[in-house]
């Protein structure tokens, strides 16, 4: 075996090694993020303060979402329908990352999600931490956490109901 071959393999393992790393540290949430708090605000169903995830006690649906998403408004009547069903055993939340008070304004968040039909607690993803927590690349994005903190399930991009539906009786079984 020449110098040469002898460089092309370990250039060839560096780069393995490298694309590994950043699919990797780009594919997965944070296992120790949980819990994390957010603010919320006055809305239907949900009260200003402050909340955090998951809520105590309770499996969490998280819904990443934005105002200005387009498939977040046509997943949204999916997710009330699915809050009706599991809301009694399911902790749902629902989280943006919008810049409140620099585009977006408080009120308009309140009046997107009164007439979108939100029935549960809405806050403000202020530094990405959820989005982090979850892995999510993209917008809409959900997760199942569980009481302890532990992600059970993820999607982005937009749900299968079914799916999701299945999800949610398996982490309510376990309350």
């Amino acid at each position: 075996m020449n110098r040469r071959q002898v460089l092309t393999g370990l250039a060839g393992i560096g780069l393995t090694g490298g694309s590994l790393w950043v699919v990797r540290g780009t594919d997965t949430g944070r296992e120790d993020a949980f819990p994390i708090t957010v603010e919320t605000i006055d809305a239907t169903g949900s009260t200003a303060g402050e909340t955090t995830l998951p809520v105590a006690d309770a499996p969490t649906l998280i819904d990443c979402f934005a105002t200005w998403c387009d498939p977040c408004k046509e997943q949204f009547p999916k997710l009330s329908e699915l809050h009706a069903e599991f809301g009694e055993s399911v902790a749902f939340a629902s989280v943006t990352n919008e810049l409140i008070g620099r585009g977006t304004t408080q009120d308009e968040l309140r009046r997107w999600w009164n007439t979108h039909g939100g029935a549960w607690p809405v806050g403000i993803d202020r530094d990405g931490a959820v989005l982090e927590a979850i892995g999510a690349s993209s917008i809409p994005s959900l997760a199942i956490v569980d009481a302890a903190g532990t992600i059970q399930w993820t999607d982005s991009g937009g749900f299968d109901v079914a799916s999701l539906r299945t999800q949610l009786a398996a982490v309510a079984e376990l309350t």
